[in-house]
């Protein structure tokens, strides 16, 4: 990327958390003109005053619907027309699911995929192409969930995991049109993505001890010391710059808290090992515990079928 053209970024999820801190600090730290992108425009209106109407661009857009991602790249084609195209395509929106696995409703499963998976892999699609012309970077909000074992976030975790896939591959497609990928693998962040949907009366996991280990995990970020989200922004920004100046070049990084230990933890410790861990981790043998003594499930009473 020349150094002296105006660059432009695209960023989803821009109206809170980890959008909106990172549209700003690519605006201040990089010379960015941001495309801020939400279901929500009145935050990105807020941002755009923030930061003046000639670095803010705001964009209302649900990544999960192909009509908005289609509007939105009529938008920013004919903006960009002439302009050298799209230094940086940040996949940043994403969608929680807490849930145990078998309580995850088709509704909530499509939902997810379409906000977490189809969404970064429609954008990625329609605005490749002015990517390419930039010879500028795909970026990705991963998580360690897609890493680690995370007990009620087995469908968050599966898409996830598939984006880290996506990402990983196309880190190699595109070397030879000089677009970088990066799949930033997110820890702990101070931010609202927290799900706080309850769980399903028909849940094999609504009795105490389930009902307890649940809502600990919805609380899981707050109880981790999570960083804030202008120290991880500030090193994202970091790796941003690593990228453009050629110094590196990683599919994967690795940021927020508890990183480093979840990390090294599933890299070495034996599969079985890491399940009495986090089994430890996640508050749940008082779940085992209740279960095997109630071993003919009369107060764990199961869903029938009409």
């Amino acid at each position: 990327m020349s150094v002296n053209k105006q660059k432009y970024a695209l960023v989803t999820g821009a109206s809170s958390g980890i959008g909106y801190e990172l549209s700003i600090q690519l605006v201040k730290k990089l010379n960015y003109k941001v495309f801020a992108c939400a279901r929500r425009e009145q935050n990105l209106i807020e941002l755009q005053e923030l930061l003046g109407a000639d670095n803010i661009i705001p964009l209302q857009l649900d990544v999960s619907k192909v009509e908005d991602i289609l509007k939105a790249k009529k938008i920013v084609y004919e903006k960009l027309q002439g302009k050298g195209g799209l230094s940086l395509l940040y996949n940043n929106a994403g969608q929680s699911c807490t849930f145990p696995g078998f309580d995850v409703s088709h509704e909530i499963l499509d939902q997810a995929m379409k906000v977490n998976v189809y969404g970064p892999i429609d954008m990625c699609r329609e605005f490749g192409p002015l990517v390419i012309e930039a010879k500028g970077i795909i970026a990705f909000t991963g998580s360690l969930a897609g890493v680690g074992l995370m007990p009620f976030g087995s469908v968050y975790s599966a898409t996830k995991a598939a984006i880290h896939a996506y990402a990983r591959v196309l880190h190699l497609e595109m070397k030879p049109f000089g677009v970088k990928i990066l799949n930033v693998i997110t820890g702990g962040v101070d931010t609202d993505i927290a799900d706080t949907r309850s769980l399903p009366e028909s849940s094999c996991f609504n009795f105490k001890e389930g009902r307890e280990a649940f809502e600990y995990r919805q609380k899981m970020s707050k109880h981790n010391k999570p960083m804030s989200v202008q120290q991880y922004c500030s090193s994202v920004i970091e790796d941003i710059k690593g990228l453009e100046t050629g110094e590196s070049d990683p599919v994967d990084v690795w940021r927020g808290s508890k990183v480093t230990l979840v990390r090294l933890v599933m890299a070495f410790i034996p599969y079985k090992i890491l399940e009495w861990g986090f089994a430890i981790k996640f508050k749940l043998n008082p779940i085992f515990k209740a279960v095997k003594k109630d071993q003919d499930m009369k107060d764990l009473s199961l869903p029938t079928l009409d």
